[in-house]
């Protein structure tokens, strides 16, 4: 027992160091960012003119000079106007905050400003999922493409669960690899009470609130069975929440039989349905740069010295928060 008493002391001191730090380390950063505003950039690799380099360069050396003189000017005969519409690839590698739907919406906005219905984008989607609200407002940045009537496909190459599988549901054609994990179609919230510690150590922790629930459990206070009811409630309608928005993407799902917060990889998330293929995104894209233009889109920050410190100290702090107390998809 005393060493569970040590242990549980030394967390919450460790716990409030770390967020003191990351607060104050926040405050120099915003201090010193104050009056500048973070310009992104918008970059545009065409896969298309690189695929075609590297192929070039393997038959230089497999084939004689007469025949690649040949089979060089068959290629160079291709016309960009004779391509097959345009494939616009986008990457998300999802963190528990969500922070990456910044750059997803400047991505999508600037597809959507040239993009026609001939034309397909492409998402490589990796995440295991995070908050609610974070994931809720990526899946409606992607939800903007299918308003428009552009062809969104998803490709899953690792793990889209929980709020990832919320993103990727949305696709007109989900892909996964044979053993990419797929769903968690569930919700879950934990946290430590520290409320018997601080009694114990003559502790008092005081919290004052308007409304009733204005706070259902917390950390420190005593939680009341009342209290853990309603925050129970309140996982069970996010929990319907989710599933009603994926049976809205994917209504040929059997929820009763894959919303019950379970993974599956891909060859039995094929047979569910949850998948309408299995592949990988590096086979879908050498198939598509074969008659298509196929261009990489990504948007990414500019980020000075103060910058990095305070993003960085304030993803440690939310991250900590998080894990102690915030509802999550994973």
């Amino acid at each position: 027992m005393a060493f569970l008493y040590e242990y549980g002391l030394f967390l919450a001191k460790v716990v409030t160091v770390v967020i003191a730090l990351a607060i104050i380390i926040t405050l120099i950063a915003a201090s010193a960012m104050r009056g500048r505003q973070p310009r992104g950039q918008l970059t545009i690799t065409d896969l298309t003119e690189n695929y075609q380099e590297a192929q070039a360069l393997l038959q230089q050396h497999l084939l004689d000079k007469k025949s690649y003189k040949k089979w060089h000017k068959q290629q160079s005969a291709v016309k960009d106007d004779e391509l097959a519409g345009r494939l616009f690839v986008l990457e998300f590698t999802g963190s528990m905050d969500a922070r990456e739907t910044e750059a997803l919406r400047e991505e999508v906005s600037a597809i959507l400003a040239v993009a026609n219905p001939e034309d397909e984008v492409l998402l490589k989607l990796e995440s295991g999922g995070g908050v609610v609200h974070g994931y809720g407002l990526a899946a409606s940045q992607l939800n903007r493409f299918k308003q428009q009537k552009i062809p969104l496909t998803i490709a899953v190459d690792k793990v889209a669960a929980s709020g990832g599988y919320m993103m990727a549901c949305v696709a007109n054609k989900l892909l996964a690899a044979p053993f990419a994990i797929i769903g968690s179609i569930g919700v879950i919230a934990q946290l430590p009470n520290f409320h018997k510690l601080l009694k114990k150590n003559d502790v008092d922790f005081e919290q004052f609130t308007a409304g009733e629930f204005k706070r259902t459990v917390t950390l420190f206070c005593e939680n009341t069975d009342k209290g853990r009811q309603k925050f129970q409630q309140e996982l069970e309608e996010t929990h319907i929440l989710f599933k009603d928005f994926v049976s809205q993407q994917r209504p040929q799902l059997d929820l009763t039989q894959v919303a019950t917060g379970e993974h599956w990889f891909g060859y039995q998330a094929l047979t569910l349905k949850l998948v309408d293929e299995l592949t990988t995104s590096d086979d879908y894209l050498q198939s598509a740069v074969k008659d298509r233009k196929v261009l990489f889109v990504r948007y990414q920050l500019k980020k000075g010295l103060a910058e990095k410190l305070g993003q960085g100290s304030a993803s440690i702090a939310a991250t900590l928060w998080q894990r102690l107390q915030d509802k999550r998809w994973f």
